[in-house]
């Protein structure tokens, strides 16, 4: 991706009882934490998620996969996948993977977290990580 055109970008960190979001632009390699959605009973807030995305118009997607030291799959590696193929099959928008392994502990620690909640700011961890690769 060339630095000279900005590509905003939503970051998701996916859990089964949450999900953080947080939006972001190539040309600054900044996110900032916007909200943390509930997941109630397995189903994800897809109403609200159409609201971010309409008001951001975000180019790309980022969401955070676990990796595990030993290159095996995290047991929550299929919850995440279907989650990002139902991203690109109701937005159309291209989804990238960014390991957060470690996001929510490294999120615990920001000052951000008591307003905005741990999953939007490991979401913003998620989502800087892919910006720092732009």
């Amino acid at each position: 991706m060339s630095t000279a055109t900005a590509v905003t970008a939503l970051g998701f960190d996916y859990g089964a009882r949450r999900i953080g979001v947080a939006v972001g632009q190539s040309l600054t390699r900044t996110a900032q934490a916007l909200v943390t959605l509930p997941v109630r009973n397995g189903q994800v807030d897809w109403p609200a998620i159409t609201k971010i995305i309409e008001e951001w118009r975000p180019q790309q997607l980022v969401v955070g996969m676990p990796g595990t030291d030993d290159g095996q799959a995290h047991v929550n590696a299929e919850p995440i996948a279907r989650f990002a193929r139902r991203l690109h099959g109701r937005f159309h928008l291209p989804v990238a993977f960014v390991d957060e392994r470690l996001s929510s502990y490294a999120a615990a620690e920001d000052p951000e977290t008591r307003r905005v909640g741990l999953d939007a700011v490991a979401a913003r961890l998620i989502l800087e990580t892919w910006l720092a690769g732009c």
